[in-house]
């Protein structure tokens, strides 16, 4: 029975999902090569964690395996640079939505839970590895490309609101996995819960309805600094037919809770823990640093989420807590203190309450934007509880605990979206 569906979810895939990438009659006819041989290039330190075989069984047991085979022989279709970028396009709305069918258990295929964020993760670094050996006849950017298919697989591209009378709009933005380096079964309940309520129409705790859209972020300096936040957040927050009513960035925290995060940093200050690619943000809790490229704002930045309201409604099966810590230097000190009531007048951040790395970050840089396009609107930051339970056998991907606590934990973020997006 297993094969049987396994070989029918293919077929779907085959018919349903990848885009047509035939060649057009005129190429058909011309015996040129499209593209010369892969090439054998050095992989980032971030591709190069696919030669662990356990990430190429993450892609086939959700049924993702065709996207990855065929996506080469798809690249040496394309006889152009426009025609490279349409196909990077396509393909990368292609597995977004097929990453979001299959979460909410529209798609079936594979043996994994459906909520599961590690394919798309796993099969969109396979197709980035075979653009980087992809060798065409002619010039290409190939880190264009590579951005254009990363915002289209992750959601920023083709996933607007509906503009419905009397629904309200929420965005939301979860992270890939991360910590892959110490155990790269690794899942993030955050980028679970975007694809898991991406496009989902929910009745908030008041009744009325609400329209979810959602996108799940790298966890990458370079991509921070190359505005990936500021392409997500600011079609939702510019004016327009249907623009967001409430924003809130989600991502991975403490064990055991949820929290609001009251305060958003200005700085980077998580060193020496690396991001995805093994790469340092330069600035430490003694010497904070300001990403390159962040527009002007405060040092902190305040949650305008209805905090009280949240805490009140919701607190199971994790409690949600508002933080209100903060790290920063007093203003006329040089010495980094921690304090557990919110930041003092002229300090300079060094952490919010989510502390000084890329959580903190998304958090700064969409609300930062926020107050500059749409300062009316709610806007913050949500941290859950860090997913737990997979098998102390390393040879296992999943088990019955990981997937009732992953379940449980996106269950529980679209409560608080529930009382959170209530107009008031």
């Amino acid at each position: 029975m297993l094969l049987l569906r396994r070989a029918a979810s293919a077929a779907a895939l085959l018919v349903t999902v990848l885009p047509v990438t035939l060649a057009s009659p005129a190429h058909a006819a011309d015996a040129t090569p499209a593209c010369h041989p892969p090439a054998s290039v050095p992989l980032d330190a971030e591709q190069a964690r696919l030669a662990d075989t356990r990430t190429t069984a993450l892609v086939e047991r959700a049924g993702f395996a065709d996207f990855v085979r065929r996506f080469p022989a798809a690249l040496c279709t394309t006889r152009t640079p426009a025609d490279a970028e349409r196909l990077l396009d396509s393909w990368g709305q292609a597995l977004w939505q097929a990453s979001v069918r299959r979460a909410q258990g529209q798609r079936p295929g594979g043996d994994l839970a459906p909520g599961d964020d590690r394919p798309l993760y796993w099969a969109r670094l396979s197709m980035t590895a075979a653009l980087a050996r992809w060798q065409p006849a002619f010039t290409v950017d190939r880190a264009a490309l590579r951005a254009r298919f990363e915002d289209a697989s992750r959601g920023l591209t083709d996933n607007a609101f509906r503009a419905a009378p009397g629904v309200r709009r929420v965005f939301i933005s979860g992270f890939d996995p991360f910590g892959l380096d110490a155990e790269i079964r690794r899942a993030n309940p955050s980028g679970s819960a975007a694809l898991q309520l991406n496009g989902m129409r929910v009745t908030l705790a008041d009744g009325s309805q609400a329209e979810i859209r959602a996108v799940v972020l790298p966890v990458r300096y370079a991509d921070f600094d190359a505005g990936i936040v500021e392409r997500a957040f600011a079609p939702r927050l510019a004016a327009g037919p249907a623009p967001a009513d409430i924003i809130t960035t989600v991502s991975q925290g403490y064990p055991g809770i949820f929290t609001l995060e009251d305060w958003a940093g200005r700085a980077r200050s998580a060193d020496p823990y690396p991001d995805n690619a093994r790469a340092l943000s330069g600035g430490t809790r003694e010497h904070p640093v300001t990403a390159p490229g962040l527009g002007p704002g405060p040092e902190f930045i305040r949650t305008t989420l209805p905090a009280d309201t949240v805490t009140a409604a919701v607190q199971t099966p994790y409690p949600v807590l508002l933080n209100p810590d903060v790290t920063e230097i007093p203003a006329g000190a040089t010495t980094p203190v921690d304090r557990t009531d919110g930041p003092t007048p002229g300090s300079r951040a060094v952490a919010g309450g989510g502390g000084g790395y890329l959580s903190n970050e998304v958090a700064y840089r969409s609300n930062r934007l926020r107050t500059e396009l749409a300062p009316h609107l709610p806007g913050g930051h949500l941290h859950t509880p860090v997913l737990t339970g997979l098998p102390v056998d390393p040879r296992l991907l999943t088990g019955p605990e990981f997937e009732r606590n992953e379940h449980a934990i996106t269950a529980e973020v679209r409560t608080v979206l529930q009382h959170a997006a209530v107009p008031r």
